[in-house]
């Protein structure tokens, strides 16, 4: 089973489907099978533009809501805090060994 690369699609092109859906009126299926993308990421499309079209796709680098760069903070804070973490432990095995001590012939 070969499995096709994942891709990525712009917001134009994304706000371009769904015209074709909710404005045009052509079914989802028929989209999904005209672009070559799956019907239910059409669906998801579909679901987060209703839910908020003003915010809809923000991709990289674009807005993001409060909640949203809240918790890629946060996320990033507790990633470096798990790293810090993790030194320290090492360091602290490191250091808590018993020194050898050379003896002298």
């Amino acid at each position: 089973m070969t499995r096709r690369a994942r891709r990525t699609f712009d917001r134009q092109f994304k706000h371009n489907a769904l015209r074709m859906i909710l404005d045009e009126g052509i079914p989802l299926e028929e989209v999904a099978r005209n672009l070559d993308v799956n019907r239910t990421v059409l669906h998801r499309w579909k679901q987060d533009f209703k839910s908020n079209p003003d915010d809809a796709f923000p991709g990289h680098g674009g807005r993001r809501n409060g909640l949203e760069e809240e918790n890629r903070r946060l996320k990033q804070d507790l990633n470096n805090a798990e790293e810090e973490r993790d030194i320290l432990k090492k360091a602290l095995a490191i250091f808590s060994q018993p020194k050898k001590i050379a003896s002298g012939s």
